[in-house]
């Protein structure tokens, strides 16, 4: 897919998180939120479960990336009507914010 004068796709290392939009009961979290109080952590407060996806995406630029990977949040990795997710590319151990939804 590449053309004369375009970049080479590099691969990026990217995280995608996805969570119960904040708006939306989460059973889960309520559960483990009332498990820590019984393990004695009763300091803990509105836990939110969600999900955490690490890949690598081959693309241009961090900028193409990050739009690949929104496409595939709103394809697959979340439920928009639900959830909410956000993406960051990862370059060694600094990390770029990236799409929020």
């Amino acid at each position: 897919m590449s053309s004369e004068g375009s970049s080479p796709p590099h691969r990026l290392k990217a995280r995608v998180h996805v969570f119960p939009r904040a708006e939306i009961l989460d059973p889960q979290g309520k559960a483990i939120q009332d498990a820590l109080g019984r393990l004695g952590f009763a300091d803990v407060a509105d836990v939110r479960a969600g999900k955490v996806f690490s890949m690598e995406v081959a693309a241009a630029d961090e900028g193409a990336a990050l739009a690949r990977l929104g496409e595939m949040c709103e394809g697959l990795l979340a439920n928009t009507v639900t959830e909410d997710y956000s993406v960051e590319i990862l370059s060694g151990e600094d990390s770029t914010a990236g799409v929020t939804r």
